[in-house]
């Protein structure tokens, strides 16, 4: 590096790295290093839509974290792995964009007391950054760099989903981002709809600044501490390709490592629980007991039948097959590589509210995830209700003073019974979605758990045995008041007792949103830029009539 000194100091290179970073150099020409642990750059695979799913087993652009042992889930020990690559999980996930429900964020607010967090707040970050397809004010944006688009094609599988639920009463939906959550339809993602290729952080945000000289990007780069003097963040220690080296901001420092490294990086600084930094031996700089707490994450379990066609997209990516469809994505831009492969799904509530408190995926194949087996991959479908508001709260703690140890996850999933009960709930649910025409007349039978699991107990147990993450986890550094003993953050996104550091991550959402987390980071992330320049609203007494009255009247819960 020409310079130790700069501005600003972003660590993690991942979905909101690249929204700050982007903005602070090319709007407010600062002086930024970003730094990132994982490669600069991806397979080209991965900026095909299918392409994701080759790497679904592989570690190449994760980190798997440790998970302790859950003992309500009889010692299991679920993966929970996070992005390791530049752009993060934008990078390699599944490209759905859901911006989640605006009680979601009316919640946050109302318990800051009105900072300015709600989902009118949010709703000019999610349209300022987006540039959709197909849809326009006033809850969408057309112009902005982050192309959202519908999939290139829907398997016969995806749409007799859609149908079956219309069946059973559920509303078709045509934009889940929009007047209403709730119901059933296709799903949007971050795919240009002129290349049909993946839309990443990377791609929307941080490429147009990649030449720019007031932007250092160090990549295969770990930040071992954040360097503070006299209570105040000056810089960080990190260890690259060229070996050991302290770097300062003459600014701020902005963590954005993620909901798992965040709050270690932290505790490793000196910032966190004073007893458990004490026992381990490290220095405590200030005693934030909220460091590490409140883990959130959505989590699934599976329902899957066995189809008497090939109505989805088992096979299709190996052999001729696979040869063939390439072929046409290259020349055409079309066919099966231009979908995600999870195409439709249904926001709904199984005990009969008008909030929705399940996310039903339809994944048009016979698929289990890695720490799970049961049944082989086939021609068929997979149901999977996923929790989107679950009560248990877990913690990220560390496995020692070694910065290069892995922090310990206990994401106590089903530790609250009312999780359990929900997630019973959404399995029966799903079967009856199965029995609805006209999913029923393309199902031959039901694999998994089988027709014979029909107690609560055995439904318990099935779920133990095969709940996995959805890759969705949040809250460990959560935003509060100034009295809330177990906040980290303030409306501010400013840590309490360190001043010059900030956290703009999923770490600090106070309870995780209504669905898939990519586009609250980006718009948490776009927010948070305002509020390191100046230009955000973090006062209830600052807000304008103008405004508010310029946002969209018919704004109501998603």
């Amino acid at each position: 590096m020409a310079s130790k000194r700069f501005d600003y100091i972003i660590v993690g290179g991942g979905s909101a790295g690249c929204v700050v970073a982007s903005r602070l150099v090319a709007e407010n020409g600062a002086r930024v290093l970003l730094v990132e642990a994982g490669p600069r750059r991806v397979s080209p695979i991965l900026a095909m839509p299918a392409g994701y799913m080759k790497f679904l087993a592989r570690d190449t652009y994760l980190t798997m974290h440790h998970v302790l042992p859950q003992e309500q889930l009889g010692g299991r020990a679920p993966i929970v792995p996070q992005a390791k690559v530049l752009g993060g999980g934008s990078a390699v996930n599944a490209m759905v964009y859901i911006r989640g429900q605006a009680e979601d964020y009316d919640g946050w607010d109302a318990a800051l007391g009105g900072a300015g967090w709600s989902y009118r707040d949010l709703l000019p970050h999610f349209i300022r950054q987006e540039g959709n397809d197909h849809l326009g004010a006033p809850y969408h944006g057309v112009s902005g760099p982050l192309k959202i688009s519908h999939l290139g094609q829907h398997s016969a599988m995806s749409r007799a989903f859609v149908q079956a639920m219309q069946t059973l009463g559920v509303p078709y939906t045509a934009d889940f981002n929009g007047v209403r959550q709730n119901g059933v339809g296709f799903m949007q993602h971050t795919i240009d709809w002129t290349t049909r290729r993946r839309c990443s952080a990377v791609d929307a945000f941080l490429r147009p600044v990649l030449a720019d000289p007031k932007l250092t990007l160090l990549t295969e780069t770990t930040v071992t501490r954040i360097h503070i003097e006299r209570d105040r963040a000056t810089g960080i220690d990190l260890v690259g390709p060229s070996g050991s080296e302290r770097v300062f901001a003459d600014a701020e420092v902005i963590i954005a490592a993620g909901t798992y490294l965040t709050p270690k990086l932290l505790m490793l600084s000196g910032i966190g629980p004073a007893d458990e930094l004490s026992r381990l031996g490290l220095k405590v700089v200030a005693d934030l007991p909220g460091v590490g707490r409140n883990l959130q994450d959505h989590h699934e379990v599976p329902i899957i039948a066995a189809s008497s066609g090939a109505f989805g997209y088992f096979g299709q990516d190996r052999g001729l097959a696979m040869l063939r469809n390439g072929l046409q994505y290259v020349l055409f831009k079309s066919g099966a590589v231009t979908t995600t492969g999870v195409e439709a799904c249904a926001f709904i509530d199984p005990d009969g509210g008008t909030r929705p408190t399940i996310q039903l995926y339809c994944v048009p194949t016979v698929y289990l995830d890695r720490d799970v087996s049961g049944v082989e991959p086939t021609h068929g479908v997979t149901l999977n209700p996923c929790l989107l508001r679950p009560k248990a709260r877990g913690s990220v703690r560390l496995a020692s003073a070694d910065p290069k140890a892995l922090p310990l996850v206990d994401p106590q999933t089903f530790a609250d019974p009312g999780d359990l009960r929900m997630t019973m709930a959404g399995l029966r649910y799903a079967r009856e979605v199965l029995a609805m025409s006209p999913i029923r007349g393309m199902i031959e039978q039901e694999l998994f758990p089988g027709q014979a699991i029909t107690s609560d107990e055995d439904l318990a147990e099935h779920c133990r045995r095969t709940v996995k993450t959805n890759y969705h986890p949040a809250g460990t550094c959560r935003m509060g008041r100034d009295d809330d003993p177990l906040a980290v953050v303030s409306p501010g996104l400013a840590v309490h007792g360190i001043a010059g550091l900030r956290i703009v991550d999923a770490s600090i959402m106070p309870t995780i949103t209504s669905g898939n987390t990519n586009a609250p980071v980006l718009a948490i992330a776009d927010k948070a830029v305002d509020i390191i320049t100046g230009s955000a609203r973090l006062a209830p007494e600052a807000v304008s009539a103008n405004r508010v009255s310029s946002m969209p009247d018919q704004v109501q819960p998603l």
